[in-house]
This record gives C-alpha cells, sequence and structure tokens, in this order.
C-alpha cells in the first residue's frame, strides 16, 4: 500500500532548499515467478523520475522519465560472455517522446510512503506491449538538447543510442538542431532487405536487432478520496497510486550481426 504524507520506514526522504526527493525501495515478482527489487527515485527540482531494476538474465535496466523536456530514457546493461571474447558489459540506450499521464508527477512520487516494504508487488493494471522502431542514431554530444539526462545515463552506450523518426520530427519542430540525429540505412533504403539478426547466418551482415523489456510495477495513476462533510459533499484528495506494468520492444539497425548477441530470439 502506498499513501501520501504519512512517514514509514523502508526509504528515504528529503528536502533541501524546497527539492523534495524520495527513494522508495519495492519487491516486485516478475513474469517468470522470481522477485526483483525496484529502486524508484523521484526528484521534485529537476521533475523528474528514475526506476531501475534488474532482470532476471541479470541485466540492469534504468528507465528515467524527464517531465522538463517530456523526454524517457530506457537505458540497458546486458552482461557479456567473456569465454566468448565479448566485454563485461554492453550498453543500450533507447530514447522516445514522454506523453502526458503516462507516469503520476514527480512531485506526487516524491510524497509517496510505504507501508508494507516487504511486501512482494503485482502491478493492478497490466498494459500492453510498445513496439518501437528505433531507426535514427542519436549523437550523444548533441543530445543535451533533448535531455540534460542522457549524457550521464548512455555515455557507456556511445555508438548504441537510438530513436524513433517520428519523434525526432516532433523535436525538429520545437527547435532541436539536425546535427542531434543520424538517420540510419534502414530508414532510407541503403540496406534493400534488412533481415531481423535471428534469421541472418552471416555475423557480418546487417540486420535488424531486437530487445524487449518490461517495467514490471510503476505508479501510473494517482487516486482520490472524497472527506464527507455533514451536508453528504466534500473536496477530493489524493489517497494513494494505482500501479502499472508495460513492455516495450525496441526493433533497430545494427552494422553487424556480432553486435547483436543479446537478441532474444537469437
Amino acid at each position: 500500500m502506498f499513501v501520501h504524507n504519512q512517514i514509514n520506514h523502508g526509504m528515504n526522504y528529503s528536502v533541501k532548499h524546497g527539492r523534495r526527493t524520495t527513494e522508495l525501495k519495492v519487491r516486485v515478482r516478475l513474469a517468470d515467478g522470481q522477485i526483483t527489487e525496484e529502486v524508484l527515485e523521484a526528484d521534485s527540482e529537476k521533475d523528474s523520475i528514475t526506476l531501475e531494476f534488474k532482470q532476471e538474465d541479470g541485466t540492469l535496466i534504468t528507465f528515467v522519465a524527464d517531465f522538463k523536456q517530456h523526454v524517457k530514457i530506457f537505458r540497458a546493461l546486458i552482461l557479456g560472455e567473456l569465454e566468448r571474447g565479448q566485454s563485461q558489459y554492453q550498453a543500450l540506450c533507447f530514447i522516445s517522446h514522454l506523453n502526458h499521464n503516462e507516469f503520476i508527477p514527480s512531485e506526487s512520487m516524491a510524497r509517496l510512503r510505504q507501508k508494507n516494504p516487504q511486501s512482494i508487488r503485482t502491478a493492478e493494471e497490466r498494459r500492453g506491449l510498445d513496439q518501437l522502431t528505433m531507426n535514427v542514431a542519436v549523437n550523444l554530444s548533441q543530445a543535451w538538447q533533448l535531455s540534460s539526462h542522457i549524457h550521464n545515463m548512455c555515455s557507456e552506450a556511445r555508438e548504441a543510442i537510438y530513436t524513433r523518426e517520428r519523434d525526432v520530427k516532433h523535436w525538429l519542430e520545437r527547435g532541436v538542431e539536425g546535427s542531434v540525429f543520424e538517420i540510419l540505412p534502414q530508414s532510407v533504403d541503403v540496406v534493400p532487405v534488412l533481415l531481423s539478426c535471428r534469421s541472418t547466418r552471416d555475423v557480418w551482415q546487417p540486420c535488424s536487432c531486437s530487445f524487449s523489456l518490461r517495467l514490471e510495477w510503476y505508479p501510473c495513476l494517482l487516486k482520490y478520496c472524497r472527506n464527507r462533510d455533514t451536508t453528504g459533499k466534500g473536496s477530493p484528495y489524493k489517497c494513494g497510486i494505482k500501479s502499472c506494468s508495460k513492455g516495450y520492444q525496441f526493433t533497430y539497425y545494427v552494422p553487424h550481426k556480432q553486435l547483436c548477441l543479446w537478441d532474444e530470439e537469437t
């Protein structure tokens, strides 16, 4: 159970010079039945929410909702197979436009208090899968124009930062410079037939890679209760949150199959 304005243990909470920050640790059941711990942080000054957890395969997922710039950022740190000559981990970043009401506001998130922190949570609403074709690369050195969070989040994924063409059009209309973006070959038919990496045998052939993740538990809506007065009427007040779960599948271009060893269907 999560409520507003009631201090409980199992969380960190601070207010400095009007800045309200909160860290919640939530035990969540994954789809395969395993339990993971999500760490959710809200910063009212930066107007952002961060969610981080490990998938069952050890991949570290970090998600940031930047409400100031209306941008959401997904980062995956994927463990490499050292015996196959891979580096310790591979990093991927996916960036897209943050729509209105996808998540509760950062100020509301910062006011949440958790009862029963040892409880294992399951989302009240399981939302559908978003399938996103990430056909544009993002220039890390210019990405501050989209969000101040990208440089810290995605510096390890310098050559693997992706977004969608439809989001690029949105940002260009709002004054972001075109130098931030690079259209990938699959978008301009440089590669006539781009096969999925899992159906490509040649490890040096360009192909379409995919990566999936699911945010198993996050606050998606505020709940309101109503105080009753003597007339039977009353004003509504925030009394909790609704939790949601949502999956994302990202498809993106890689110049050769060797860069897609983490494709789940390979």
